[in-house]
């Protein structure tokens, strides 16, 4: 499991306690929510996720992987225990790392360092088919030069890795086994409820199969690991090696991966995470079916739509992705995409937000088509683009604002046409055109956006600008629409983004 002060990517492991709740209720009916656990507590009085657990549990495999020399000496792999990140062990010396490479104590207990000839990662896993198909979270087979899994019976078997899919954190690995493998069921994670039951199984420390209990917190976190987080927030009790476990309902389903806690203190506060099993699935079955699996890619940066922004644009809802670039010679530059557009569906399924966009485009195959339908110019209109394979760069990369801008006393800032000299002194390119930013009211509208002096303003409700007059006429059309605020494309250094200004109330 990934943690850390901030959040989850880097692995400190952290020591938690679990607390245990009585109940003293009596019923007459099961509790559908807690699918067989309900109808052991309707019968007993007493809660129990005995069925739940029972039905997984023997699908549950700890996962350890040998990491590269390189990888180790460089601080480890995703998944590995760096010196300066080790827990304090609770077990001592004779505890289930004992004289294990590359599982050192903290600094300061004179553990030895990584050794040179590499660490060990160590993690969970689950079997998804009889015949040796392992789920786990890439972070723990990172950069690993054998893999191993043992059973719960205490088979140890050696792994090979079929593939990965380091942006969504999933592996799958295949072992042979002399007989055929207890397996765990997919659930429908899409049904999880805030309050839901669940239970988060795997090895945490190397001490054996552990099972802990809690509730779902929350759903669709995105902790910024990647550009498909879309994490079930638990707070089962999630420790070191309980990475790539699953996260199980109370019908005994795996309804999630767990992957990551958060921690600001350094213990375990019951903030765990795992990758939704719908999400999973298919990651997971695309792999085996091909040894890997490949993102769709349109290539545009994307950013929210605020209230601001939906005022400036006319539309009655702050929701979908804002186009603020698109990338030269990519899908979306060949589908006639144009920064400004407002992304709205993708194939008919609506885009509240940007994630929602790059998870669509990143499940669709390269060389499918991508109906859009967009928002241009204050009206709806459709575009196909044709879907492109994802390399190096990400579907849609969230744009920061890069301030706020526009001139006039309605925006509180001065501008003045942006002339070769003056470009060529900002170090901008040639062909950059707009106006830039000579003054900032401190109490003006564009400061309080974040506009600053030597911003450039190179459009204003998608309309180019050079001058000051054109800002002015833009502003004025704007205002005689009952617009609240102006949309300008403002761009810093190299980078562009659109930004919403209120009026100034007069």
């Amino acid at each position: 499991m990934h943690t850390s002060k901030t959040i989850s990517r880097s692995r400190k492991v952290i020591l938690a306690g679990v607390s245990a709740l009585s109940l003293i209720v009596a019923v007459q009916a099961p509790l559908p929510f807690l699918g067989d656990a309900g109808a052991a507590f309707a019968a007993t009085g007493q809660m129990s996720n005995a069925d739940a657990a029972a039905a997984v549990k023997p699908a549950v495999v700890t996962v350890l992987a040998d990491l590269k020399p390189q990888a180790a000496e460089q601080g480890g792999a995703p998944g590995a225990m760096p010196p300066d990140e080790f827990y304090r062990r609770f077990f001592g010396e004779n505890g289930p790392f004992g004289g294990m490479p590359g599982m050192p104590q903290m600094p300061g207990q004179g553990a030895p360092q990584a050794p040179a000839e590499g660490g060990k990662a160590l993690g969970s896993g689950f079997v998804v088919s009889a015949d040796g198909y392992i789920v786990t979270n890439n972070h723990v087979i990172e950069n690993a030069s054998k893999i191993q899994v043992k059973t719960e019976d205490g088979k140890e078997l050696d792994a090979t890795l079929v593939g990965a899919d380091a942006k969504n954190d999933i592996a799958v690995l295949k072992v042979k086994a002399d007989k055929p493998l207890p397996t765990a069921a997919w659930g429908d994670s899409d049904a999880l409820r805030v309050g839901d039951s669940v239970l988060a199984i795997g090895d945490p420390f190397g001490i054996g199969t552990t099972v802990t209990s809690g509730i779902v917190s929350a759903r669709g976190r995105d902790l910024n690991s990647g550009p498909y987080d879309d994490f079930i927030q638990v707070d089962a009790s999630i420790n070191h090696g309980n990475s790539g476990g699953p996260l199980v309902n109370g019908d005994g389903k795996v309804v999630g991966i767990n992957t990551a806690i958060y921690s600001p203190n350094g213990g375990n506060v019951g903030l765990g995470f795992a990758i939704p099993a719908v999400q999973a699935q298919k990651v997971v079955q695309a792999i085996i079916e091909n040894g890997s699996i490949e993102h769709g890619f349109i290539g545009v940066s994307i950013q929210p739509v605020d209230e601001s922004i939906a005022s400036a644009l006319g539309l009655t809802d702050a929701k979908g992705a804002l186009v603020a670039s698109v990338q030269d010679g990519s899908p979306a530059a060949a589908g006639d995409l144009k920064a400004g557009d407002v992304v709205l569906e993708v194939n008919g399924t609506a885009v509240d937000t940007p994630r929602n966009l790059s998870r669509a485009i990143a499940d669709l195959t390269p060389g499918a088509t991508a109906e859009l339908t967009l928002w241009r110019g204050g009206d709806k209109t459709t575009a196909k683009v044709t879907v492109g394979k994802l390399g190096g760069e990400e579907m849609a990369a969230a744009s920061s604002p890069a301030a706020a801008g526009a001139e006039v006393p309605a925006l509180g800032m001065s501008v003045e046409a942006l002339t070769p000299e003056i470009a060529s002194g900002m170090g901008l390119p040639e062909d950059v055109a707009g106006v830039v930013v000579t003054q900032v009211k401190p109490d003006g509208q564009a400061a309080g956006e974040g506009l600053r002096e030597g911003d450039v303003i190179v459009s204003v409700n998608q309309k180019p600008v050079t001058s000051a007059k054109d800002v002015t006429a833009a502003l004025d059309a704007a205002q005689k629409d009952k617009r609240s605020a102006a949309l300008l494309m403002v761009q810093r250094g190299d980078s562009r983004s659109f930004v919403a200004v209120p009026f100034a109330h007069s």
